[in-house]
């Protein structure tokens, strides 16, 4: 919060736009680059100075990557001693076993960051600068990479990648960076570092496994939804089609970039679209919705229920019950949060169902993907708005641990039976 606020400030700077912007505007979009949303009310380009566009970029890189890790990172650099309450936010944020090795674990992460943005810049630069020159070519590069890797959908183009559509360089180096970012850094740390896939962790088993599968779905049926659709792919060659149709199913998830204009497609493409968005990424990643690993974990745990199994399996490896009341307690939440900010918003709105519910679930899931009315959300729309995007990218469960307190019960009630279904 104290980071979107210091955002908020810097952003409603004179020098920070070509013309004034409201508090509420300037709020807006420091929240939607510090909870890596992508979520915007005017254009980034033409509205924001370099200077603006900076201050963005720093938020949605201390946004994806994680002001705790930032903060560590400078005690590290001031060569002060990391304490014992410090390590153990950083073995809380990036969900870590034992507090042992979670400084070495940062520092990998930090220098993984880097070196996969670093490489990324250099190939796209390769491809805009011959066509940008080298002033925008580097710049639009760099800006273009954190956006990605971070999930961020932040675009400096007046319609996003719309432009690039087909392009197989661009589309293949912008989604494996929010591929990877989506995965979680616990995941890549555990690819990395392992020497064989028998020793890597179950939640990297369903991450990577996960991944392939409902990328591999979303793409099949999006192609197939949208192949007659004149207003997106419909005119494009196969080969375009099926690329363009690739990047909108992985795009979800939850970068916010678009190679088509996400109001012209079908109402399934968009359902489809909208349950991906709610779904996320993977967890101590730069992605948000309930999870990937806690959306498979339920899926898992309804299957095992109708085969008269009292323990799910996955992976040869039996699924705790506490992870699947987390799992369901997640998924419950989340709900509540989405539906309560869609009602209110069609109070104060005057949209279609369809892009509201949009609009919602994009900010939940901290995606950035939307049906165009971001620009004529009132301003207690666009309050509303950044309360979802702040709980979707803290958690909703973090919001209730703080409200209600853990306790431990001493006693026990008895049995009774309760009819359901």
């Amino acid at each position: 919060m104290i980071t979107i606020l210091i955002g908020t400030v810097l952003l409603k700077l004179p020098f920070a736009t070509t013309a004034p912007i409201t508090w509420t505007n300037a709020l807006f979009t420091a929240t939607s680059a510090t909870t890596v949303t992508g979520l915007s009310v005017f254009d980034i380009a033409s509205t924001l100075t370099l200077f603006g566009e900076i201050v963005l970029l720093a938020l949605i890189q201390i946004g994806g990557v994680g002001l705790m890790a930032f903060a560590v990172a400078l005690l590290m650099l001031l060569k002060r001693r990391v304490g014992m309450k410090n390590r153990m936010f950083l073995q809380e944020s990036f969900s870590q076993q034992s507090l042992g090795g979670t400084v070495k674990f940062l520092k990998n992460i930090l220098g993984f960051v880097f070196i996969t943005e670093g490489i990324a810049f250099i190939l796209l630069s390769l491809l805009w600068v011959p066509e940008f020159g080298w002033k925008h070519g580097l710049y639009y590069s760099l800006f273009h990479v954190i956006s990605a890797f971070n999930n961020a959908g932040f675009s400096l183009f007046p319609e996003n990648l719309i432009g690039f559509a087909g392009d197989l360089p661009v589309t293949l180096i912008l989604s494996s960076l929010f591929i990877i970012g989506g995965l979680g850094f616990t995941v890549v740390m555990d690819v990395v570092t392992k020497r064989s896939r028998k020793q890597w962790s179950l939640h990297t088993k369903i991450m990577l496994a996960g991944t392939l599968t409902i990328n591999l779905i979303a793409t099949v049926l999006l192609f197939a939804l949208e192949y007659h659709n004149m207003k997106t792919i419909g005119s494009m060659p196969i080969g375009d089609k099926v690329l363009t149709s690739y990047f909108q199913a992985v795009t979800p998830r939850t970068a916010g970039f678009n190679m088509v204009h996400v109001g012209d497609m079908e109402d399934s493409s968009l359902l489809l679209t909208l349950l991906l968005m709610f779904i996320g990424g993977g967890s101590a990643s730069t992605a948000s919705g309930i999870k990937l690993t806690t959306f498979i974990v339920i899926v898992v745990a309804t299957l095992a229920y109708f085969r008269g199994m009292t323990e799910p399996h996955l992976f040869k490896r039996t699924v705790k019950s506490e992870i699947i009341f987390r799992s369901l307690a997640i998924a419950a939440v989340s709900s509540m949060l989405v539906f309560t900010a869609f009602f209110m918003l069609t109070i104060t709105e005057s949209f279609p169902f369809l892009p509201l519910l949009m609009e919602t679930v994009s900010a939940f899931g901290t995606v950035g993907l939307s049906a165009g009315i971001t620009g004529d959300l009132s301003p207690v729309g666009e309050w509303i708005i950044c309360a979802v995007m702040f709980l979707g990218r803290i958690g909703p469960l973090t919001l209730f641990f703080l409200l209600i307190r853990p306790k431990k019960e001493s006693f026990k009630y008895s049995y009774d039976r309760v009819h359901t279904g």
